[in-house]
């Protein structure tokens, strides 16, 4: 059995191979944003990176419990 990412990290691989970036930039941005709430940065990275909903907000939700 091979331990396959839960959860919203199972996203990473993906996101990287759609939007040319690895998972530490988009992390990088999100943090560096001036937006802290949740749904504000899954808007943002829909409406000024042209993401899908749910790779956006898999990376905004990880990233953000990282920070917890």
């Amino acid at each position: 059995m091979t331990d396959a990412p839960k959860g919203p990290a199972s996203y990473f691989p993906a996101i990287e191979q759609k939007y040319g970036r690895p998972v530490a930039e988009w992390k990088d941005l999100i943090r560096a944003s001036p937006l802290t709430r949740h749904m504000e940065l899954v808007a943002w990275l829909k409406a000024e990176h042209g993401m899908g909903h749910g790779h956006a907000n898999a990376l905004v939700a990880h990233t953000l419990a990282e920070g917890e």
